[in-house]
């Protein structure tokens, strides 16, 4: 299944370095440790700028300050909501050793009276994908969901997030059918959102995309009835290995909503059905009216 979706989905799209993901991701040192950024709307989801792509910018600037190419794990705390516009971004190495080096980086954008408000900070241990060993050893399988002509996009009348979702442009993104009861009025009430994902210029994925993967998709409580902005608190991301090129299968499920928070696990596997990114984050619920 997963070879004929690649072969049906891959067209002539943007390479690793020309696409709209790497421009409004990239960063330039103004000195050392430090990043200028700009923060692009193209990315936002009602109004906020996206976590995913939030994690991807700092990912990159960490890339370029650790001694090490990709990431391999990544925590990520979210402070205050992010918004188009200028920002900075600090780095600090915590260790380097000879094959993983641990780095910190802090994202900040500025007030009306000038004074820096931080709005993300991350831990992450870098390495390199390339030297890791090829034996595997796992339980776990790809979802299982339709083809990916069988599942629902825009132009298929997939509705879109409420609200602002200029991300939604940027991203081409199939649901599984049996989890966008949401938009029907007819959650499953099961926490559960799985799709096929690629951006939508055509770039294949790499490590750095991969940290925008894990939070592209809609939440999961819309299938549990809530619908609105779902700010995430933490977001933990395990890069497992180098996807291959093509479409990208992701399955986000939430187990456990209480007190006004709730959990999403994500699983993000390749067109070679390989495990290539996990991730777990803490987010708030939407408010209900």
């Amino acid at each position: 299944m997963a070879q004929a979706a690649t072969e049906a989905a891959q067209t002539a799209g943007a390479t690793i370095g020309d696409s709209e993901f790497d421009r409004d991701t990239a960063v330039t040192l103004r000195e050392e440790g430090v990043y200028d950024a700009e923060l692009s709307a193209g990315w936002t989801i009602i109004q906020a700028v996206n976590g995913g792509y939030l994690l991807a910018l700092l990912g990159r600037a960490l890339g370029e300050a650790l001694p090490h190419p990709d990431p391999f794990s990544v925590s990520a705390h979210y402070l205050t909501a992010s918004v188009p516009g200028p920002a900075v971004v600090r780095t600090q190495t915590v260790r380097t050793g000879r094959t993983l080096s641990t780095g910190q980086a802090s994202l900040f954008q500025y007030a009306e009276d000038g004074s820096e408000i931080e709005r993300i900070r991350v831990l992450a241990t870098y390495g390199d994908l390339d030297t890791l060993p090829d034996d595997v050893r796992t339980s776990a399988l790809p979802p299982a969901m339709p083809d990916r002509e069988h599942c629902l996009g825009p132009s298929d009348g997939a509705p879109r997030i409420p609200g602002s979702s200029a991300i939604t442009d940027r991203l081409d993104i199939k649901l599984d059918p049996a989890t966008v009861g949401w938009a029907v009025g007819a959650p499953s009430g099961k926490g559960e959102m799985r799709g096929w994902f690629g951006l939508a210029d055509g770039r294949d994925p790499d490590p750095l995309s991969l940290l925008l993967t894990v939070d592209a998709l809609p939440p999961t409580s819309f299938e549990l009835g809530l619908t609105g902005w779902t700010p995430t608190v933490e977001l933990t991301t395990h890069i497992r290995c180098r996807p291959a090129p093509g479409p990208l299968r992701v399955a986000i499920t939430t187990r456990n909503l209480a007190g006004g928070f709730l959990e999403e696990d994500a699983e993000v596997w390749d067109s070679a059905d390989r495990l290539v990114a996990q991730s777990r984050q803490l987010a708030k619920a939407p408010r209900t009216a």
